[in-house]
């Protein structure tokens, strides 16, 4: 009769297994620590690589298919149209925070008497108009009933301040990125293909090819229309004398990006420059800023064409989301992120029923070219 097998080369090789998991584990965690501080700016300069591709790519041949000055000249072009603006609202808003501070210690921070329709305004008019008021005759005191509200708001405003700027340094640095993609763009595209092909095999073209489309979508119609927006009304402000300029540019970014809008920062602008500033100046700022109030109307379908690419409720929990977790540079990507994650989930959904429908597997309703 047999003797039984020795079960330890089993045990042995189970031990084995586990202690070379464990290690690869650690190893992939450690790596992970070690690039965490560059994922950020990573991930947005291959967003804005793949966003900026097509027009790369007809730089390039207009340039005698020479694509290191055809990156370059892409590099010095961003910057030069996206941080050195975003940089001017910046310092605008840290000045406008330490002038708002000066004047309040000082004792010449004033507000103006709510206008008489405040009061009837739905839901919020009468308790805005008793705590308008009352701050109009002593701000001290209104403001002290506030107090712990207003030094979370002032914290987080500080907070806002470092991290935008944070944001704008990595942004910078996310462009360079972006430009050295650029140059091994074919290469790189086929890598992606690949890698998405060997997770999720044949439908894996299909969902590079709608993460693209998406990260397009998103960056021009969402993301470049808030920018626009910002800008637009930060210009206005800027020229029209508004305190804080910068500020209010940003928080209208923040607003256009979730697609709240930036109608709860532009209207009451408008509102107090009519009682501060002279008659024309306050006129000619609020004709602008309707003017950027209904660009979203017209830049929107030109840059997004119909429909939008992603429900709006996704955008703003991406926006929102990427914010509170990156800082700055969230905003951008946290939006799409979140989006192409919604986008491909709906593909696989949309792919296994039909695949349901016709008892099949799912891969012969794929294109294999996208």
């Amino acid at each position: 009769m047999e003797a039984p097998p020795d079960p330890q080369p089993h045990v042995f090789s189970a031990i084995e297994t586990v202690v070379k998991i464990v290690v690869l584990a650690l190893l992939l965690g450690w790596c992970f620590l070690i690039l965490k501080p560059f994922i950020s700016p990573v991930v947005w300069g291959i967003i804005m690589a793949v966003t900026v591709y097509p027009l790369y790519r007809r730089l390039k041949a207009r340039l005698g298919n020479r694509p290191k000055l055809a990156a370059v000249i892409m590099i010095i072009v961003a910057l030069l149209i996206i941080i050195l603006p975003s940089l001017k609202l910046a310092s605008s808003m840290l000045d406008g925070i330490q002038t708002i501070n000066e004047k309040f210690n000082s004792g010449a921070l004033h507000v103006p008497l709510p206008p008489p329709g405040v009061k009837e305004w739905p839901m919020v008019g009468a308790s805005l108009e008793k705590v308008w008021r009352q701050a109009s005759v002593n701000l001290t005191d209104t403001l002290r009933q506030y107090r712990s509200q207003l030094v979370a708001l002032g914290s987080w405003l500080v907070s806002v301040s470092l991290n935008t700027g944070v944001g704008l340094l990595m942004f910078a640095i996310s462009i360079v990125i972006a430009g050295i993609l650029l140059i091994g763009a074919e290469g790189g595209g086929q890598m992606a293909h690949n890698l998405c092909v060997r997770l999720a095999g044949r439908r894996g073209v299909e969902f590079a090819d709608d993460a693209t489309v998406t990260i397009r979508n998103v960056v021009k119609g969402i993301l470049g229309v808030a920018v626009i927006q910002a800008l637009m009304a930060g210009i206005g402000f800027g020229v029209a004398g508004v305190p804080g300029a910068g500020l209010w540019a940003f928080l209208c970014l923040l607003l256009a990006i979730i697609q709240i809008g930036i109608g709860p920062v532009a209207i009451p602008i408008m509102i107090y420059m009519f009682y501060k500033a002279d008659t024309l100046t306050a006129v000619i700022l609020a004709i602008w800023l309707v003017v950027v109030l209904l660009s979203d109307n017209v830049l929107k379908p030109i840059l997004l064409g119909h429909g939008a690419p992603v429900p709006m409720p996704v955008i703003f929990l991406g926006a929102i989301g990427g914010f509170i977790s990156m800082g700055f540079l969230g905003l951008f990507v946290g939006a799409i992120v979140l989006s192409i994650g919604y986008k491909l989930f709906i593909s696989w959904l949309a792919t296994d029923d039909e695949a349901a429908l016709d008892g099949t597997d799912g891969t012969d309703h794929i294109k294999a070219g996208g």
